[in-house]
């Protein structure tokens, strides 16, 4: 475990939050104008240094297949969102398929352009429409979702961008995962929902940035925004994913030599106690610090470290201490020499690229652990880790096109867990990691073979989960929003183990095919059929079949697999 005090950049207050929405809506009210009156035309000789590619899984794999194909040493992979100046020298002509430019500029339009002019301006807008109409076959309901809203992006001279993105629908969810989010209604990409099931659930969230690049360099960026992070190769993180609701930040990255360093403070909520309500949210902080080193064009290694704490105390509301803003990485010994009951850990990320075709990755995170205990091999609660292992095989047998991946993933009990359940790890009711929280295993395998505009894709899950006794006070380290100090301390001290508790086996597979309307803005038709099954103690108590077709334009991941 790891530890902190703070309280943050941000207000509280429900005013405060307004003024920053408000500032977001006007920008944007001022930039779709803009669009309507101007032209829309491609621009491509300007190099923004500043913008955010989409933390999205259909870009991700271009991405994959550049930076597999053709490693070199100023490329991190690891740390999304990536920023422009770190792929400044992506080639599309590297991924065998049509897809989100690297340098995209559809539906842009420059002003005070002339050589002439000091200061210029590029303006981009993207709508944001996703349909979708399915089938749940176990409860023989027909359910429809749909979400709009608007990307826009505004670059002036190279080295500043704002991007916000706004939107708003109704979320109609299959059985297994509505169960999930039920008790509270809320939804991991977009935070609170209102309604149930039968209607399905209202939400409205908002993310972008503000991002600067000083005169244009490739060392330095500075960000306010309110958005995700994701630290990891693979599809999974164990460090930090972007599964949880977005969340206000501000972040420092660096690029010199082989090293790209990040430092970020974010500002988040503990809602489980809340009973939805949001006057009942708790505020919790946490600083992010992670080191990137390419060793060598094939091989990286990152380090991790972060601390998370509540912004509450029961007599006090805490100011950000000053030790919190420390900027470099290693700040365990800081908690020390202050006596900190904050919660942190550390992890690590690791990636190398074969024969520029595959890629092997790993991850290891360490919440707490005496090295006494590991040795003493008897299974202490307080050895709270995780493990990833995985791999990438991009154009695989000489197919153009043909990717496979294959990874694991296994937390031990009580990770990511804190005593003071507003401190653990986790932000909006959902983990800041791995959807499953903790005490679990899983395999994980993917095929996709993606040719010009289409997309044929395969995806699997098989995942063991020690889970609570339904009914009861029952803690065997799967729920990260207890507390570990609800454990049966009797029988929960010694002899813990991947999976113990209520042994629940979870299978889901999908197959999708994806026809890429218009590559440039992301405008996709899906027709896809899910097949989610759940055994507990050793009998099927839920089989879900789910079938789908849509129609989308947004630009985020959506998990429906856990």
């Amino acid at each position: 475990m790891i530890f902190f005090r703070t309280g943050f950049l941000f207000s509280k207050t429900a005013t405060g939050t307004h003024f920053v929405f408000l500032i977001f809506t006007i920008t944007v009210k001022k930039a779709l104008l803009i669009i309507i009156f101007c032209p829309l035309v491609y621009f491509a000789q300007y190099d923004q240094q500043a913008r955010n590619a989409f933390i999205n899984g259909d870009v991700q794999q271009a991405f994959d297949y550049w930076n597999i194909s053709k490693p070199n040493t100023t490329f991190h992979s690891a740390f999304k969102p990536y920023l422009s100046s770190t792929f400044a020298n992506a080639t599309d002509s590297a991924v065998p398929f049509r897809f989100y430019a690297f340098k995209n500029y559809f539906l842009s339009k420059t002003l005070n352009e002339s050589p002439q002019k000091r200061i210029w301006y590029n303006v981009q807008a993207h709508p944001i429409l996703d349909v979708e109409t399915g089938y749940d076959a176990l409860l023989k309901k027909p359910l429809l979702s749909s979400l709009g809203g608007t990307h826009v992006k505004i670059n002036i001279n190279n080295d500043f961008t704002f991007a916000a993105s706004v939107f708003g629908g109704k979320s109609a969810l299959p059985f297994y995962v509505d169960t999930a989010f039920s008790k509270q209604g809320i939804l991991p990409e977009y935070g609170q929902g209102y309604g149930k099931y039968k209607s399905g659930y209202n939400f409205f969230d908002y993310t972008g940035y503000l991002s600067y690049s000083p005169n244009n360099n490739k060392i330095f960026n500075f960000q306010l925004g309110r958005d995700k992070h994701f630290i990891g190769d693979g599809y999974r993180s164990l460090l930090l994913s972007d599964y949880a609701a977005a969340y206000p930040y501000f972040r420092i990255n660096t690029n010199i030599w082989r090293l790209q360093y990040n430092v970020w403070y974010s500002w988040m909520y503990d809602v489980t106690y809340s009973g939805g309500l949001k006057n009942n949210y708790k505020n919790k902080f946490g600083t992010f610090h992670y080191l990137s080193y390419n060793i060598l064009k094939e091989l990286n290694v990152g380090l991790f470290e972060n601390v998370i704490w509540k912004g509450t105390d029961t007599n006090q509301v805490r100011g950000f201490e000053v030790n919190y803003l420390n900027p470099f990485i290693f700040i365990r010994p800081l908690e020390y020499s202050i006596g900190s009951p904050d919660n942190s850990f550390v992890g690590m990320n690791l990636n190398a690229t074969l024969f520029k075709k595959v890629k092997l990755y790993g991850q290891l995170a360490v919440d707490e652990f005496l090295l006494k205990e590991i040795r003493a091999r008897k299974g202490w609660w307080g050895n709270k880790q995780g493990w990833q292992l995985g791999a990438k095989y991009v154009n695989a047998f000489g197919v153009k096109g043909l990717k496979l991946q294959a990874e694991y993933n296994q937390v031990r009990p009580f990770t990511y867990s804190h005593g003071d359940v507003v401190q653990n790890y986790g932000h909006y009711g959902m983990s800041l990691a791995h959807p499953l929280g903790a005490n679990f295993k899983e395999v994980l395998g993917f095929v996709n073979l993606r040719r010009n505009n289409w997309e044929l894709s395969l995806q699997g899950m098989y995942a063991i989960v020690g889970k609570d006794t339904t009914g009861t006070n029952s803690n065997v380290g799967q729920n990260i929003f207890l507390s570990y100090n609800t454990r049966n301390k009797n029988t929960l001290e010694y002899g813990n183990k991947t999976g113990q508790g209520v042994k629940s086996t979870i299978m889901q597979s999908q197959i999708k095919f994806t026809y890429f309307i218009v590559p440039d803005m992301n405008m996709r038709l899906e027709l896809a059929y899910i097949q989610h099954s759940e055994e507990i103690s050793g009998r099927y108590t839920l089989q879900n079949p789910y079938i789908y077709l849509a129609f989308k334009t947004s630009f985020w991941n959506i998990y429906r697999d856990f």
